[in-house]
């Protein structure tokens, strides 16, 4: 067999998979096959050879793809097309009979209610909650298909869960207490406090950035207490407080509009990771509310 049929074959054995991660992140069963079509072509234009994982390396194509097409639709207000779990998910190269990966999809109650709620989530976390909840998908994996460390898709997770389980934002006494560890971070970055600094982050705390031209002058990765800090001290000057999908975080805004974001994922009363955003897709996809 040569590695065009090969990879055919893998592929569809892969497919109702793939299917169902695309459903359950869009919602919608064209947009679904139009992913999964996608992620085909990518596959069949990849050198995979060094691939120990297909599958994993698929799901991880078939996200990124579900992912940007979330974006897309949230930055032009667009609804998924289709309002209800249809009687099957329809799949190509299914054997005749028992679809088990399909009875598992029905079993775990992707229906309408579930996904109403999830369409009000914001893409990211949409995708870490699907991604990890329902596929067992681990953070590190996720992390860099939305532009996060683990620990920030496990925080865009958690918040997702609580959204799904009834809870609009975090527990008023975490959401106070990391508003209040973000204010100080922000009193000490524009007093150059760099002790201050230090006490508010973690020793093995993260600071990452997505790459935008706006961010070019800032390492895409800073490691460390320390060098975090001398980033930070006597800076931020202009930076304002702004609950980020519902959790306390910071902006900077020029002329009315959002130009960086600052993400904050806090850990037992430390910064443990701190996300500088800037690409203009990214911050479509923010739910961001400035506080006074």
């Amino acid at each position: 067999m040569d590695r065009p049929e090969w990879l055919a074959d893998r592929f569809e054995e892969n497919r109702t998979h793939l299917q169902a991660v695309a459903y359950r992140l869009l919602g919608s069963l064209t947009e679904a096959d139009d992913a999964v079509q996608e992620a085909w072509l990518r596959l069949s234009r990849s050198d995979t050879s060094e691939v120990e994982n297909l599958g994993g390396w698929l799901t991880t194509v078939v996200a990124r793809v579900s992912l940007d097409m979330l974006r897309s639709r949230k930055s032009r207000r667009e609804e998924p097309l289709d309002d209800q779990l249809p009687d099957k998910v329809p799949t190509a190269g299914t054997v005749e009979g028992s679809d088990p990966e399909y009875e598992a999809l029905l079993a775990d109650s992707v229906g309408p209610a579930l996904l109403v709620i999830l369409e009000r989530l914001a893409p990211s976390e949409r995708l870490a909650f699907v991604l990890h909840d329902m596929f067992a998908v681990p953070f590190e994996e996720i992390g860099p298909i939305v532009g996060r460390s683990p620990g920030a898709a496990r925080q865009l997770a958690s918040r997702a869960r609580r959204r799904v389980q009834g809870t609009s934002e975090l527990p008023d006494a975490d959401a106070g207490r990391q508003r209040a560890i973000v204010q100080a971070f922000l009193a000490a970055s524009r007093n150059g406090d760099f002790d201050a600094l230090l006490e508010l982050l973690d020793p093995d705390v993260v600071l990452r950035t997505d790459g935008a031209p706006l961010l070019a002058s800032t390492p895409r990765e800073t490691v460390g207490a320390s060098a975090v800090a001398t980033t930070f001290a006597g800076r931020a000057k202009a930076a304002q407080p702004a609950l980020i999908d519902g959790v306390p975080g910071l902006i900077w805004a020029h002329g009315g509009k959002t130009m960086v974001v600052f993400a904050f994922t806090v850990a037992e009363d430390r910064i443990i990771g701190i996300e500088m955003l800037a690409e203009a897709d990214r911050l479509a996809a923010l739910d961001v509310l400035v506080l006074d």
